[in-house]
């Protein structure tokens, strides 16, 4: 299976590309995430006629996650146990819950694109949303893997959190200021990987941004930073023959802010002891 992830930041404007990249790259199954649209309003002819199907989670001109998979795909579900919700100026348990998550099981893995909230500013209440979040999905993935250890599970998609000093390099981004970089972000991403999970990609790809900012030069001067991540459980761990980050695709015709992030995975049993070692 040959599984990617991509903010594709409205896929009614980049459709065109989107498509085009999954056909030339011969890509399974894509996470998407930021649609921007609703479900109604997606795009599907294009994926369509390129042989994928497509399931779409989105309830506004905001946010919004989708898979497109040329592979049967069953069990969609649309939020994960615990997820929280947020509306600005509103408190308590009972806010509405944004267009963040989707899963779908796909040839025996559960496959989820997330869109983690941005946490906009330290003392914003999105932020609290953002750690909350976060908190939700690390216990809903130590639940599941509490109940099957041998689950194959990818968390894919936009984390907003860049996790170590090496994955930040947009100097607008300052310690003790900015989001995405904060002690408690970072505790929180490190939470989620405790939980039972790994980055998928880093062992294989050890640099590389995935998102750079439309401003100030961002891409031009290589100032971005790496918060777009398949983490995957060790069933999955076990099976990666790949992993690559696609940088050209922030060049040309109206590009997403952010890149695509691939990972192969070999599930047939053979030549295992040349696969690479992604838990220690």
């Amino acid at each position: 299976m040959r599984l990617a992830t991509w903010n594709v930041n409205s896929i009614r404007a980049r459709v065109v590309r989107t498509v085009d990249w999954m056909v030339r790259n011969d890509v399974d199954v894509l996470a998407m995430q930021e649609i921007k649209c609703r479900p109604e309003q997606f795009p599907l002819q294009a994926f369509e006629d390129a042989g994928y199907e497509v399931t779409a989670h989105g309830l506004n001109q905001w946010n919004g996650v989708a898979i497109a998979s040329r592979l049967p795909m069953a069990d969609v579900q649309t939020s994960f146990t615990g997820m929280p919700g947020f509306q600005k100026g509103m408190e308590g348990p009972d806010q509405p819950l944004e267009a963040r998550a989707i899963s779908a099981l796909i040839d025996g893995v559960r496959v989820w694109s997330l869109y983690t909230p941005n946490g906009r500013a330290l003392d914003d209440p999105h932020y609290r949303y953002k750690l909350d979040w976060l908190r939700a999905l690390t216990e809903h993935t130590r639940e599941e893997l509490a109940r099957d250890p041998e689950l194959a599970m990818a968390l894919t998609g936009d984390f907003n959190i860049a996790p170590g000093d090496e994955d930040m390099g947009d100097p607008s981004f300052v310690p003790g200021v900015s989001t995405h970089i904060s002690p408690a972000e970072r505790e929180a991403f490190q939470n989620l990987l405790a939980a039972g999970v790994s980055d998928l990609v880093r062992p294989l790809v050890p640099s590389g941004f995935t998102f750079w900012d439309y401003k100030q030069l961002r891409f031009p001067r290589n100032e971005g930073m790496r918060i777009d991540f398949v983490l995957g459980t060790r069933a999955l761990a076990e099976a990666v023959a790949g992993a690559s980050i696609h940088r050209d695709e922030r060049k040309g015709e109206i590009p997403s802010d952010h890149v695509p992030v691939m990972v192969d995975f070999d599930f047939g049993g053979d030549d295992e002891d040349d696969m690479p070692m992604i838990f220690g």
